[in-house]
């Protein structure tokens, strides 16, 4: 499920109830904190919350005055020193500095705005939400950046391929999986939102939409399957292509791919071995070893999740 999608559905079914509620992010973070800026989260007119903002003493804080910005209609700009005051909950204390922008949400009309949230993401688009607070004497505007989820494509629902794309859905993946055997590529073995497809693998992944948002994991039974599978996705433009296996079964195939025509840039793209080096054995830790490097690819050169503050001209009402 998208990271926000609860809380962007509860911000559109309380505004079209007729209720209020506060909108909350963290804009802007110095030394350790606990959440990054980005991290969002509603408050109701009942003190109940969606999303997080890191927990403990600072979100309790953040709460109470975000309740009291709602009760009076007011947007503005807090900021925390996360010292003895607004410490870890256990006693620890994280040192540094958050700045929360708190939007009072109270019009029915501003629902719209977040259902096309919701639709841009659903349409595999990122958008931003915008929030126009008061800090000090002047209006300012911070854009927080809500992802779509990037697609992943696995070739393959073995052991590992299984195990990947389980724990894929929970880091916000659209999951696809592919395998030509229906005994392993079903709902039973994985469930939704992952989507099994049964067919020959090669022919499957030639005619699959990849693009530049699509990554791309194989993990099939054998070489040939493994080959055939790169040989199809080589020349996409997906973001991400990794592939188990050797070092000496990788060099077989690169090699088989050159001899083929395929251009060496298109093969150094090519994370192989597949996944990140934690010394992984086992099928989970495998698994784990791969969804650290697909994450780790899709933070890096990442843009900026918030934007901002710029300024703005008076805030006329929520």
């Amino acid at each position: 499920m998208l990271l926000h999608q609860n809380l962007l559905e509860s911000i559109v079914q309380t505004l079209s109830a007729g209720k209020r509620a506060a909108l909350c992010a963290v804009v802007k973070t110095r030394g350790s904190t606990p959440q990054s800026p980005g991290a969002m989260l509603l408050l109701d007119e009942q003190m109940k919350t969606v999303g997080t903002l890191g927990g403990g003493c600072v979100e309790a804080e953040v709460c109470k005055r975000a309740f009291g910005l709602l009760e009076r209609d007011e947007a503005s700009l807090l900021s925390f020193q996360l010292d003895h005051d607004y410490g870890w909950d256990d006693g620890l204390i994280c040192g540094g500095g958050m700045d929360v922008a708190v939007m009072p949400l109270t019009s029915v009309a501003r629902a719209d705005e977040f259902r096309k949230v919701l639709a841009d993401v659903a349409a595999g688009v990122d958008t931003r939400v915008h929030f126009r607070v008061l800090s000090g004497s002047e209006w300012c505007e911070y854009a927080v950046l809500v992802e779509a989820e990037p697609k992943l494509v696995i070739a393959g629902a073995g052991h590992v391929g299984a195990q990947l794309a389980r724990l894929c859905v929970e880091l916000e993946f659209d999951v696809t999986v592919i395998d030509d055997r229906e005994d392993f590529a079903n709902a039973d073995r994985l469930p939704a939102p992952i989507k099994p497809v049964v067919g020959d693998i090669e022919q499957t992944l030639r005619t699959h939409p990849i693009d530049r948002d699509t990554y791309v994991v194989i993990v099939t039974r054998g070489h040939n399957h493994d080959e055939q599978a790169l040989s199809a996705v080589i020349n996409s433009d997906a973001k991400y292509l990794g592939m188990i296996g050797s070092k000496r079964k990788i060099k077989l195939i690169f090699d088989d791919l050159q001899a083929a025509g395929v251009d060496a840039s298109r093969l150094e793209r090519v994370h192989a071995p597949i996944g990140l080096d934690i010394n992984s054995v086992t099928v989970p830790e495998i698994a784990v070893s791969i969804a650290a490097q697909l994450v780790a690819v899709r933070r890096e050169n990442q843009g900026r999740l918030v934007e901002g503050p710029t300024p703005v001209e008076a805030e006329k009402g929520a």
